[in-house]
């Protein structure tokens, strides 16, 4: 079923405005459903609504319907701050106007959206009030942004709207990277190693070896699902080598012990550092755990919300194999799911999650905070490759993000020489 996709795969569309200008309406009468409350008091939705849904041809996405971005007063500030939050994760943006009302707040609106590379549907709600003037209307135009006049109540212009928002959709959603689709050729044998511990769901795998599974069988490769301990015994039944093996991170030095050096061998999580963000410049940020030092703080993130048991790969195994490598107790600081602090620059480095339950342009939009902070950002599976010595086996896969390490580590020693 559709509304099982998982979030972080779907079209995620944010709908923004002020207070007040139908934001609420126009979202139920696109889903036929009473998603979001309705009423003529100015600032009635006070968090995010999410709407998971089928929008055909496209697919799965998510509206996403948010507070009025011109809130007043402490709760109205605090209902902005989520709002902004809804900006990093946004991948088509609806600004909604009421009655044509087109100002500088909108204008703010836009310019926010489009510095981040995110394509702008515009909405004339209440169109049978009043509608744009013909200068800003040119002007929009103009600018590759899409007219919409809607009466959200009575239902009016949904269908325009529908094609609008298909014809504004980022191609790199329509044409989505793959997980492992151009690492396994059809017919080849990708061996996936799944540990199951406490923190497995009971009677499921979790959300990254699923869609890795389905991403092999979409392209026509061949999977074998092992646990770490029966991964040597798996190997020596196939006939020919598989052409990747790939593992929890947690059990890294097993797996690479027991997999041929000739068969290039990664984690699910590195593997989802490609496919959800950008791995060469988490390759780079995993290198500075070298200049790390007792005292320093470090962020980890995790996209979701999950209650940590036993010895949680986050909380408990990093923290204890970056300290045995530093030497030296770290001042760790955890966040989970949308809540990434809008200032890094406490941070001599971030520690991020493989991103399985966020979208890509929100992990993207994370990393580039981080960039333009000057703070390093990696993630759980190449930090963990780092500290334990096997990074240049994890990175056997990627060719690219391989020879930028190396690049980098050759500047390295010649500046320590």
């Amino acid at each position: 079923m559709s509304e099982q996709a998982p979030r972080g795969m779907r079209l995620h569309i944010g709908i923004f405005g002020r207070r007040n200008v139908g934001k609420s309406s126009l979202l139920n009468a696109f889903t036929r459903q009473q998603v979001s409350i309705v009423s003529d008091t100015a600032g009635t939705t006070t968090d995010p609504v999410e709407k998971p849904m089928e929008l055909l041809p496209l697919g799965p996405v998510v509206f996403i319907d948010t507070a009025g971005v011109d809130d007043v007063g402490a709760l109205g500030q605090m209902r902005v701050a989520r709002t902004r939050q809804v900006l990093d994760r946004t991948d088509l943006g609806v600004i909604v106007a009421a009655a044509g009302d087109w100002g500088d707040f909108e204008e703010a609106l836009l310019a926010e959206l489009v510095a981040r590379k995110v394509p702008v549907v515009a909405v004339w709600n209440k169109a049978d009030v009043g509608g744009p003037t013909a200068e800003v209307e040119a002007g929009l135009t103009a600018r590759g942004v899409r007219l919409v006049r809607t009466v959200a109540v009575r239902g009016e212009g949904i269908l325009d709207l529908r094609s609008a928002l298909l014809d504004a959709a980022p191609a790199d959603f329509v044409d989505a990277p793959t997980i492992l689709g151009d690492l396994v050729s059809p017919g080849e044998v990708a061996v996936l190693v799944v540990p199951i511990d406490k923190e497995a769901p009971k009677g499921r795998l979790i959300l990254p070896q699923v869609q890795s599974i389905r991403d092999l069988l979409d392209n026509d490769a061949w999977c074998m699902v092992v646990k770490e301990r029966e991964l040597r015994a798996a190997l020596d039944t196939l006939k020919r080598p598989p052409r990747l093996v790939v593992t929890d991170s947690q059990a890294f030095l097993k797996v690479a012990a027991d997999t041929p050096p000739d068969v290039p061998m990664t984690s699910f999580s590195i593997l989802f550092s490609r496919f959800k963000g950008d791995l060469t410049t988490m390759v780079q940020g995993a290198m500075a755990v070298d200049g790390l030092k007792g005292g320093d703080k470090v962020l980890v993130a995790e996209a979701c919300s999950h209650h940590p048991i036993g010895e949680d790969i986050g909380r408990v195994k990093i923290p204890r194999w970056l300290e045995q490598y530093v030497g030296g107790k770290l001042d760790f600081v955890h966040v989970q799911g949308h809540d990434f602090p809008e200032d890094v620059t406490p941070y001599r480095l971030v520690i991020h999650c493989g991103s399985c339950t966020q979208n890509r342009r929100e992990m993207l939009n994370r990393i580039l905070r981080c960039r333009r902070a000057g703070v390093p950002i990696t993630n759980y599976g190449l930090v963990i490759a780092y500290s334990l010595g096997i990074f240049e086996r994890a990175l056997s896969p990627f060719p690219a993000a391989l020879e930028a390490y190396r690049d980098l580590a050759r500047v390295k020693a010649k500046g320590a020489g």
